[in-house]
């Protein structure tokens, strides 16, 4: 069986998704599933995220799910007691870096300067979530902090400010595993119900990966 970050490398984009309403998850992974985009970063930004991510757990298996906004030790135990299969934060802190690293979990700190890289690396984590993507300089930062970086391994997951029209870039990079979309089911869908067009959005992720082979 792939490992978490195996799964990443294969599909590149992981969609990330705030869910305020439980009654919209199954549709949501179904787009998604249809989409063939099996993989869903569920933020713990709403009360309904750990329900959310059991639901889909229980519910849709085939679907990869993982927790997102990742902050405090607590928010790691929810999201492990839910069966989140992955944990990703925006920031590096020690605390909830130490606890995911005892409980085996996978785990993606967020970093966006060269000491919080430095960082990350004396504590054994070489995926590292590069965020506010676009807000920190976007495609020409992430180069010029791989330089000094990328022999030892490090690999990048950028989220935030990446869109369809730029997402062929941002995965040319070579130290990017991987990017994080928000883009592909926005809290607006949701709410009206796009199921179509977030499928649409999947499938058009795969064509633009397929592209970079």
């Amino acid at each position: 069986m792939p490992t978490i970050f195996e799964t990443f490398e294969k599909y590149r984009v992981i969609p990330v998704i705030a869910l305020d309403d439980i009654s919209a998850v199954l549709p949501l992974a179904d787009a998604l599933l249809e989409g063939g985009l099996p993989l869903a970063e569920i933020t713990f930004r709403t009360r309904i995220a750990a329900e959310a991510i059991h639901t889909l757990i229980e519910k849709r298996p085939e679907l990869c799910v993982g927790a997102g906004t990742v902050l405090t030790p607590t928010n790691i135990h929810d999201a492990i007691h839910a069966g989140a299969k992955f944990g990703v934060a925006p920031g590096l802190n020690a605390e909830t870096i130490d606890l995911a690293e005892s409980l085996e979990w996978a785990f993606v700190p967020g970093v966006c300067t060269p000491s919080e890289i430095e960082s990350a690396l004396a504590m054994n984590f070489t995926v590292l979530k590069f965020f506010p993507a676009g807000a920190m300089g976007g495609i020409s930062m992430l180069k010029a902090l791989s330089a000094p970086y990328s022999h030892t391994g490090v690999r990048f997951i950028p989220t935030g400010g990446i869109s369809e029209s730029n997402l062929a870039e941002y995965l040319a990079v070579p130290t990017v595993l991987a990017c994080g979309g928000t883009w592909i089911a926005s809290k607006t869908d949701i709410a009206e119900k796009n199921w179509q067009q977030i499928k649409q959005r999947c499938q058009r992720v795969q064509e633009i990966v397929a592209n970079l082979k």
